[in-house]
């Protein structure tokens, strides 16, 4: 019934098997690859018609993770899984990335590629298992794919790099870092890394790349036995159509090209174009789409040989100049921390908002339900480029660039126990022009600072372009949005002076050598520290103290046996407490407590309260008090939480007493200390004895400066 075919190797320490023929045999390419116990099903359809008025490929991934996998059951009302979680977005556009350039230009025929997880054994991250997936069954499924593609995980414990790590070795690896391409390159970087070099990064990238080889050789050998045979598809021919529109456009498109404001230069090329479109489209001539793609074609081939043969880029800059950069922070002034960062007509408003545990992000996964404490969200509203244009939740590119920047700032933070703050950062871009994620890294690091968070050091990013024109290659920093619509690479580079925390690279073509790689890396360092200096003058380190509005947290230990008396019954008493000092009180399972609130006096009213309960007050110690009930031998006043004591009318004050009331009343505010209890356990306080210690204090302290005068007259 079934005609399996498989292929299994070694790679890394386990056996990776790839296997077709038996499961999902209507998809036009499925692939059940397994690594360890972890499996993932890979699947791909291609429609056999093209697409009809579109200009661009129509290529969807989808990667879906399934909770059975990991034998668990949902949470949630529904109990089924959802909408995609930010992870399996994230990883879509992991896998989409590389294999996106290797379809042939011109094909447009709706495809879909649908990865599956169905089990995961805690130790093989299935992220770089569904892209190897992927690759395979788009390489057996006959569409005009230019794979396969391999992809690998590369860490770097105690100084050396590690292929695939466990999932529980990354705690240790001072990198996490994914990479994928061909045979003959690399077309994708994914990285997070605790301030490495750049050349240990690129060590690390040529590193997979070597080791990613194999899963190559093993999906060629699997297509030789099942591939399906390759669909007749020949990219259209529009070089005559070229010829004639580059002869009526290219004069007044290289004027257009050398207006520096975008939205000018945007209105002088649309003018060309419309030209163009006039000329050669509509009945009786050529498709509007088509016209339109040639056109798209001819613009780029203007720009990029006018960067390789001049050396000037479109906005007039030279191949290394960074925009000009103007920090502010501060800016917004009931928030915790504010950022607005601009980089020529790119900029971005970034907001920092400290909260308590209680606004940790729980996040169900896989491999069970944990707690981020930082978060980043980055926005872009059309009117950002001067559109307008829908509104709604993040879509996939909004995820994937908050996710960059997250990873940039993220090695940065303060320890969880050194800073006990959830942390919500939110950028919102108010003008793009190329590179607002790393605009994003730029703003957050401010707003951070600009917020009091301790960040170890300053963090700033850089995005580089490349122009590759057979021998002829141009390395461009800090790029233009038509620069990176129109060049070959978008390689996003984030660190501190002392090194980089990611690294992110997209490169749309193959060919890509290692010496080009690092050029672009050691001109990105040079960008990266102009961009830090620019910061500088804003900021250079976090802020002594937190912002006015920011919530305060006090944090202690309490003994765990004393968790539930400070609870209460069905938490009774901890409502109480919140209810009536208004502060926030979390408490952990190793009896940590924190109490949180932009009041201090809310905080030790809290704290006072909850070590009431949980400590005994000590002898020979001055409390804070108030007289809750005056009776003819004294008053008695509460000190200690819900604790009451007893003031006898003889230690009410230094003079003699003849009625309590003409001292005290019941509600006023006192300070008393323990004198100790008595034979039946009750407490014994004085007022006096505060008295007297705080006259000997003013005495001492007008003596001192009576001595002090003295000296001076001499």
């Amino acid at each position: 019934m079934f005609e399996t075919h498989r292929e299994e190797i070694t790679w890394g320490g386990r056996k990776l098997v790839l296997e077709t023929g038996k499961v999902a045999r209507q998809a036009h390419g499925a692939v059940l690859a397994t690594y360890g116990d972890t499996t993932v099903l890979a699947t791909v359809v291609s429609n056999y018609e093209p697409k009809a008025g579109i200009d661009f490929f129509p290529l969807t991934v989808n990667y879906q993770e399934k909770y059975f996998a990991a034998g668990r059951i949902p949470g949630g009302y529904f109990k089924r899984e959802g909408q995609p979680t930010e992870r399996e977005t994230l990883i879509s556009r992991l896998i989409d990335r590389p294999i996106r350039p290797l379809f042939v230009e011109g094909y447009k025929n709706e495809t879909q590629v649908i990865i599956t997880t169905l089990s995961h054994d805690m130790e093989n991250d299935p992220d770089v298992l569904a892209m190897v997936a992927a690759s395979a069954a788009l390489t057996l499924s006959g569409v005009p794919f230019m794979g396969p593609v391999g992809a690998a995980r590369v860490g770097y414990i105690d100084g050396e790099y590690v292929l695939n790590p466990y999932v529980d070795d990354m705690k240790d690896s001072k990198l996490d870092l994914v990479v994928a391409g061909t045979a003959d390159a690399v077309l994708m970087v994914e990285s997070e890394a605790q301030e490495l070099s750049e050349e240990i990064m690129l060590g690390a990238v040529m590193f997979g790349h070597k080791y990613f080889q194999p899963i190559i050789n093993a999906i060629i050998s699997l297509a030789d036995k099942a591939a399906k045979e390759p669909r007749e598809f020949t990219p259209p021919d529009h070089s005559a159509l070229e010829k004639e529109i580059l002869a009526l456009v290219e004069k007044d498109l290289r004027a257009a090209y050398s207006i520096r404001e975008k939205t000018a230069r945007y209105t002088a090329v649309g003018e060309v174009k419309k030209k163009a479109l006039e000329t050669f489209a509509g009945e009786g001539k050529n498709d509007k789409q088509v016209v339109a793609g040639v056109f798209k074609e001819i613009e780029a081939k203007v720009v990029r040989l006018n960067i390789l043969d001049t050396g000037s880029r479109i906005d007039g800059r030279d191949l290394v100049t960074v925009r000009p950069i103007v920090s502010e922070v501060g800016i917004l002034p009931r928030t915790h921390g504010s950022a607005l960062f601009t980089r020529g007509e790119t900029q971005a408003i970034v907001v920092t908002t400290l909260g308590t545990a209680e606004d940790e992000q729980f996040i169900d996964s896989l491999t069970g339900t944990y707690k981020e404490n930082f978060l980043l969200h980055y926005n872009v509203p059309p009117f950002s480029v001067g559109e307008a244009g829908r509104m709604g939740r993040a879509g996939r590119r909004e995820i994937g660039h908050g996710k960059l920047a997250w990873r940039a700032i993220h090695p940065m933070l303060p320890e969880k126990h050194e800073f006990p703050y959830t942390i919500r950062v939110v950028s919102e871009i108010t003008e793009s022009n190329g590179s607002s994620s790393m605009a994003t890294v730029c703003g957050a690091s401010l707003a951070l600072m600009d917020a009091g968070v301790p960040i170890k050091r300053p963090v700033a990013g850089i995005a580089m372009g490349l122009i590759l024109e057979g021998e002829r290659f141009a390395v461009l920093s800090d790029i233009l949005g038509d620069e990176d619509h129109l060049g070959d690479m978008d390689f996003k580079v984030a660190g501190t002076a002392e090194g980089i925390t990611s690294l992110q690279m997209d490169i749309k073509i193959a060919g890509i050598t290692e010496e080009i790689m690092k050029v672009a890396l050691g001109q990105a360092k040079g960008g990266r520290e102009h961009i830090l200096d620019e910061m500088a003058k804003a900021l250079t380190s976090a802020r002594a103290e937190l912002g006015e509005h920011a919530p305060r947290i006090e944090s202690f230990k309490i003994p765990t046996d004393k968790i539930r008396e400070v609870i209460g019954t069905g938490g009774k008493v901890i409502r109480e407490i919140v209810e009536k000092t208004g502060a926030k009180v979390n408490i952990e399972d190793d009896g940590t407590v924190k109490v949180a609130s932009a009041n201090g006096e809310a905080i030790r009213a809290a704290v006072n309260w909850i070590k009431s309960i949980t400590q005994e007050p000590e002898l020979g110690l001055i409390y804070d008090g108030t007289v809750v009930k005056v009776v003819d031998f004294g008053a008695f006043v509460n000190f200690f939480g819900s604790r009451d004591g007893l003031v006898h009318i003889s230690q009410l004050a230094n003079n003699r007493v003849g009625k309590v009331t003409d001292v005290v009343k019941e509600g006023d505010k006192v300070k008393v200390k323990l004198l100790g209890f008595d034979d039946r356990g009750k407490t014994r306080l004085s007022m006096k004895v505060v008295d007297q210690a705080t006259g000997e204090d003013l005495e001492k302290k007008q003596k001192e400066a009576a001595a002090e005068e003295g000296d001076a007259a001499e």
